[in-house]
Formats: structure tokens, C-alpha cells, sequence
């Protein structure tokens, strides 16, 4: 079953990718929040079928399209362990100030939401590099 939302009708089209942020003030009063206000804050998705439905977007003060969205998958550092194929890993940022390791920010940084549920998709076989010592390995996940 895919995921439904709203948004705009200039960028209302297949293939169409963004980060869904979540809901403003203005949102909260909105008689199509039940529609809009359903994706994973912090995640990103790609729009798979534009519908004919439109609605009034306070928030953007446009017209929205509802739209079918798909997860889509990215690139992270979890603890080796947890790098199972098919597995659930909560993700969020590390704490570290190691700005200069290469992998700083998939494993810290601000892209990351601060804790977030994802699905293991696929396991990069080797060790990613830590410079603070900790066993990580690189995964794809959605």
C-alpha cells in the first residue's frame, strides 16, 4: 500500500524526491492533515503517481495535489552488529567531533533526525573507518 500526502502542484510529479519535515502551526487547524501529515519526519521519498485530486495548501498558500510517495533508501553507519540484512536499526546522531573522518556525517551529522527507525536493505561488506574506534559498517537503508 503506498504512502499518500499532499503537495504542491508545480512539484507534483513522478519522480519528484524531497525530505518530508513534518507539520507547521498552520497545519494543525487544516481539514486535510489526516491526508498530508502521515510520512516519517526526517525521511526521504520520491513521488510514484501523481492523483487528480487537488486541495487548498495553507501552509504554501497554493494548490496540492495528492500524491503516492515511496520511501527512499540511503546510505548509513550502524554499529556492525546491527548490520543485518532484513533487520530494524534505530539511527540517529552520534555524538562525536571528529569533523575531519570521512564518515562524520553519515554517522553524525545533521542530515541524520535525531533517532529514527529504518529497515537494513543491504550491507557493505567491509569496516567503515571511525576515528574514535567504534565498529561500524555501511548500510543501505529505508
Amino acid at each position: 500500500m503506498a504512502d499518500i500526502t499532499l503537495i504542491s502542484k508545480e512539484q507534483a510529479r513522478a519522480g519528484f524526491e524531497f525530505v518530508y519535515q513534518g507539520a507547521a502551526p498552520v497545519c494543525r487547524t487544516c481539514p486535510f492533515r489526516h491526508a498530508c501529515l502521515t510520512l516519517d519526519v526526517g525521511r526521504r521519498y520520491r513521488v510514484a503517481k501523481v492523483r487528480p485530486v487537488e486541495h487548498p495548501c495553507a501552509l504554501q498558500e497554493v494548490v496540492a495535489n495528492v500524491v503516492e510517495v515511496e520511501p527512499i533508501s540511503r546510505s548509513l553507519l550502524v554499529d556492525s552488529r546491527s548490520a543485518i540484512v532484513g533487520s530494524s536499526v534505530d539511527v540517529g546522531r552520534f555524538a562525536c567531533s571528529r569533523l575531519d573522518c570521512p564518515n562524520w556525517d553519515p554517522c553524525a551529522g545533521p542530515s541524520l533526525p535525531v533517532r529514527q527507525r529504518f529497515l537494513v536493505q543491504s550491507v557493505h561488506p567491509s569496516l567503515a573507518e571511525c576515528r574514535i574506534g567504534r565498529t561500524l559498517k555501511q548500510v543501505e537503508v529505508v
